[in-house]
């Protein structure tokens, strides 16, 4: 079975935009039914980002716990190594990125796909800042968008006038 662990945008993105809630609703059933089974999950480093914004996604979240994952001393080990080898990926002072290192971290304990809406830099020629995708190659864990995950899992949309 595969897990998939999202990155904050691809909770964020299309909470706010895309998938609202007010007209894609079975979106959000979906993957709450997926984090039951736990094929999909997200750091609770991703929830604390989440927590900084005052909308519904960070209540929508709260109540389901079992959508987060706590960091295991393995995760934290992992954690440390990709900030030691990829410091940039994160940045200091910005309030954003800071859970990036912890996605890919869980991804490599749990063997979990990395969905994020972040793509690889050209051959980073930004070396102030590193990109998930850019860490995920070096360590070998697949990385997919949003909308990959969406057509790998499944999800059919139906659009019907009300």
């Amino acid at each position: 079975m595969k897990k998939y662990c999202l990155d904050t945008n691809a909770l964020i993105e299309p909470w706010s935009k895309y998938y609202r809630p007010s007209f894609a609703a079975t979106y959000w059933a979906v993957l709450d039914d997926l984090a039951r089974k736990g094929i999909v999950f997200c750091p609770d480093q991703v929830k604390r980002e989440i927590d900084k914004t005052d909308d519904d996604l960070k209540e929508w979240l709260k109540e389901r716990k079992y959508f987060v994952r706590e960091e295991s001393i393995e995760v934290q080990e992992r954690v440390r190594e990709i900030l030691q080898r990829f410091p940039y990926i994160i940045s200091v002072g910005a309030d954003r990125s800071m859970a990036d290192p912890w996605v890919i971290a869980h991804a490599l304990v749990e063997g979990a796909i990395v969905v994020s809406k972040e793509y690889v830099t050209r051959k980073n020629q930004r070396k102030t800042r590193i990109k998930i995708p850019d860490v995920c190659t070096y360590y070998e864990v697949p990385c997919i968008s949003d909308s990959q995950f969406v057509e790998e899992v499944g999800i059919k949309f139906t659009v019907r006038m009300p």
